[in-house]
């Protein structure tokens, strides 16, 4: 069969999946696992994105301990990766011990970019931009009269002028307070709107209209003290300090650094179906933006406790988008008792503190494959086929021998099988 399928979006969800089936050979039991639905309905799914033929589980596991700004939390967390909640729950704990995190958020203004070209003289553009920005601001406002009345809508017009190798450009930022959504939408929509008019006023050709996702003016921040006692003494202290140098010398790995970071964000950010690609791309381009850092930052105070801090852009809403459409999206925010996007991106920013302590302190200690083990042994012996009480029985022996293989696991069930 051909991949090219004329009208394929214009079926239903069943009708697809039949097309799928007959092309990949898909059984009786496949489609209908493919067709089993929890709490999203398949009609509900189907208006979400294209070409839908089924829903895809993932786990929701609940990190405790969680004290920010004075506040108890409870933190769904959908991810597939074993151990993440269980040591974002285990560093929360730790400080519990000194009053948990203080978090900080500098507001909602996300950046709409909108790209001149074909300039005879763009710093001379660039002034006829900044000149008639009131002009700029009321139209980009037009587009959503009732965010303006909440208190949102666009606040201020930047304009820059960057160099590539298609000749001098004129930037021009748009800076839209977008309140408790997301803000894509509605930043998109506002740069398309003042785009003619910026063509009118610069005399250049504009082509992207565009959200950017390094939300450098939507910035959360978080702080904890781990009491040196509390997290194993001076030595823990000075070997997670050792880690953090090393990350912040080396980007390979940091790299690695921040993406034990986006573990926790990213989980928090499914859980409430927010855009976990988005915060990922804002978070790696803002530790980029002076040569690729650790977003966390770690010292140690004069009575020897680690001191660590973390800053990156965090963009999310409690509003619009799968956050209002999707039913599980919903219950997690419950469960989190937030209103506010500003309350949630505090909430996030400690989650990624957290996540980062835990993975510096197992690496500076024990190192981090203990704390999967056990967890990715379970999945292992899922894999090979045990269920109920194989599969306990079979993880304890493949961590106690240290033999996490599918090939032992297998071997494992047929003794444990033939025995009884």
């Amino acid at each position: 069969m051909s991949s090219r399928l004329p009208g394929f979006y214009k079926l239903s969800v069943e009708e697809r999946l039949e097309v799928v089936a007959k092309f990949s050979n898909l059984s009786e039991d496949e489609k209908k696992m493919l067709l089993s639905t929890g709490a999203l309905p398949l009609e509900i799914a189907d208006r979400m994105i294209e070409n839908v033929i089924g829903t895809f589980e993932l786990p929701i596991g609940i990190a405790t301990n969680f004290l920010i700004d004075g506040k108890d939390y409870l933190i769904p967390m959908v991810l597939e990766e074993p151990s993440v909640v269980a040591a974002a729950s285990n560093a929360a704990r730790m400080a519990r011990e000194r009053g948990g995190f203080f978090t900080d958020y500098t507001g909602s203004v996300m950046i709409g970019q909108i790209q001149v070209t074909k300039l005879k003289d763009p710093n001379s553009a660039k002034f006829e931009v900044l000149r008639n920005k009131d002009e700029i601001i009321q139209k980009a406002n037009e587009c959503d009269p009732i965010l303006v009345k909440l208190g949102g809508g666009c606040k201020d017009v930047e304009a820059r002028v960057i160099n590539t190798f298609k000749g001098d450009m004129l930037i021009v930022h748009l800076l839209i307070d977008v309140k408790d959504a997301m803000g894509a939408n509605a930043v998109n929509t506002m740069c398309e709107a003042v785009a003619p008019l910026i063509e009118r006023l610069t005399g250049g050709k504009v082509y992207l209209r565009i959200v950017s996702n390094l939300t450098t003016y939507r910035l959360a921040r978080a702080k904890a003290v781990f009491d040196k006692k509390v997290i194993g003494g001076e030595e823990v202290v000075e070997g997670i300090m050792y880690a953090y140098a090393f990350a912040k010398s080396d980007p390979y790995r940091c790299a690695t650094h921040n993406k034990g970071i986006m573990n926790g964000i990213s989980a928090v950010a499914i859980a409430t179906g927010n855009d976990f690609r988005a915060l990922e791309a804002g978070a790696h381009s803002y530790a980029a933006l002076f040569g690729y850092k650790p977003l966390t930052c770690y010292e140690v105070d004069e009575d020897g406790n680690l001191v660590g801090t973390i800053e990156l852009p965090i963009a999310v809403g409690t509003i619009g988008g799968a956050t209002n459409v999707n039913p599980l999206a919903k219950i997690c925010l419950k469960i989190l008792g937030v209103k506010t996007s500003e309350e949630l991106a505090r909430i996030m920013a400690a989650v990624g503190l957290a996540q980062n302590f835990a993975a510096l302190r197992a690496l500076a200690t024990e190192g981090i494959q203990r704390g999967h083990m056990e967890l990715h042994a379970r999945n292992i012996a899922i894999t090979a086929g045990a269920v109920g009480d194989e599969v306990d029985k079979i993880v304890d022996i493949m961590v106690k021998e240290r033999k996490i293989r599918i090939d032992y696991a297998k071997e494992l069930l047929k003794k444990l099988r033939e025995k009884g």
